[in-house]
């Protein structure tokens, strides 16, 4: 069975494909100005310095929980993009792009100047913790503590993120998956038997769940709402939506 799929005996299997393979990191060029022509009454100016070519440096990074490829190459201006960073680091990170284990030592080539990853290292986490307090004030709302409240908190965190699926869709693979049980478990497949059994309302697996966990929600796979944005984050990026999924996927 291929790394972190979800498998249910009764229908097929929850699968997590590589989904996001085909997207790069598009490098904008700024055109430089040329300088206007000084008029003879006036001392001409010097001519601004050239930036330095920048020098590709290998760096040693090491992942942590909820790290991605793509956002890791993109915080180090990796050259050739999350293809390159996966194509230096397969013997370590193993056949799945997609699933990156927390204290995986990684090399990583680098094309930013001294001191400028770790500006853009402070930028991601500022933008990262406005994602997890606009999650917070999604979650500030009033929501009934049942599926319809679930499911409509679940919307608003989506929304914000950019997670697409509709109620309905998201009703309907509930109902197939777990019939509205947020406790639901499934004990008895492969994915139990090889000690990664489907949890909660859209039934994921550990590897799953951690892999598409949507930030400012919970990192209980039995919670209904990250449950819920794990799942269809996941759907998303293999399917395109939710509501395109009619069956075990």
């Amino acid at each position: 069975m291929p790394a972190g799929k979800h498998r249910r005996t009764r229908t097929n299997p929850l699968t997590r494909g590589v989904v996001t393979a085909g997207t790069g990191v598009a490098a904008l060029a700024l055109p430089l100005l040329g300088a206007t022509t000084a008029s003879a009454a006036q001392p001409a100016k010097a001519p601004a310095s050239a930036p330095a070519a920048a020098q590709v440096k290998s760096v040693t990074y090491t992942t942590v929980k909820g790290d991605s490829l793509y956002g890791i190459a993109d915080k180090y201006d990796t050259p050739g993009g999350w293809r390159q960073l996966y194509k230096d680091n397969r013997k370590a990170v193993g056949d799945n792009p997609r699933l990156i284990h927390p204290d995986v030592k990684l090399t990583v080539k680098t094309a930013k100047k001294s001191g400028t990853t770790a500006d853009k290292a402070s930028t991601s986490a500022k933008k990262s913790a406005q994602s997890v307090a606009k999650a917070t004030q999604a979650s500030a709302k009033t929501y009934a503590d049942n599926l319809d409240g679930w499911i409509r908190e679940a919307m608003d965190i989506m929304a914000q993120k950019g997670i697409p699926g509709s109620y309905d869709g998201i009703y309907r693979n509930i109902i197939r998956e777990s019939s509205g049980n947020p406790q639901a478990i499934n004990n008895w497949d492969s994915n139990a038997a090889a000690g990664t059994p489907s949890k909660g309302l859209l039934q994921t697996i550990d590897p799953t769940f951690q892999a598409y966990h949507v930030d400012g929600t919970s990192w209980d796979p039995y919670d209904p709402v990250a449950n819920i944005t794990a799942a269809c984050n996941y759907a998303a990026a293999r399917y395109g939506s939710i509501d395109n999924v009619f069956g075990a996927y």
